[in-house]
């Protein structure tokens, strides 16, 4: 589609501020995909966002059933224990079919791709975490007033 009034985005800050699987990706899934297009790509993981890229917990973010409106079916079913287990595990083998990484690969591979990825410094503090607590892949812990300097001229968007 084609418009001469089109300005490309050059920029894009995501925002990830949960923490379960299904509020993870689409933020890793944006941040991969701009820089698929050469745009520059910053992420900001605060409040249960910070699952994503604490190193003990990264590899165990669930898929929520109680609660989550898009499971149906499933919702209602969600009180019985080990219910989030396998919608996890569904979910997974399905996101597996299609060659989507797990979350640390995906991290890996974003940042392997240039964007860059920060701990939000409020949240750090609230819940008593260090830089050590993260993955190797996170570039800082920012205020929010420095995310945002480095999101000047950037598309912010918050998944």
């Amino acid at each position: 589609m084609e418009n001469q009034n089109y300005e490309p985005i050059k920029k894009v800050s995501i925002i990830i501020s949960k923490g379960s699987l299904v509020d993870v990706y689409p933020g890793l899934i944006m941040a991969n995909g701009a820089r698929m297009e050469g745009i520059e790509a910053s992420l900001f993981f605060t409040f249960f966002g910070l699952d994503a890229i604490i190193d003990k917990r990264m590899d165990k973010l669930k898929v929520p059933t109680v609660g989550n409106p898009a499971m149906h079916m499933a919702s209602i079913l969600g009180i019985i224990p080990g219910m989030s287990a396998i919608a996890t595990m569904m979910m997974k083998r399905e996101m597996e079919k299609l060659d989507i990484p797990p979350v640390r690969e995906f991290i890996e591979m974003i940042h392997d791709a240039g964007a860059k990825l920060y701990a939000c410094k409020a949240t750090v503090d609230m819940f008593h975490l260090t830089e050590k607590d993260f993955c190797e892949q996170v570039d800082g812990v920012l205020t929010v007033g420095e995310f945002y300097e480095i999101s000047a001229g950037a598309q912010i968007i918050y998944t």
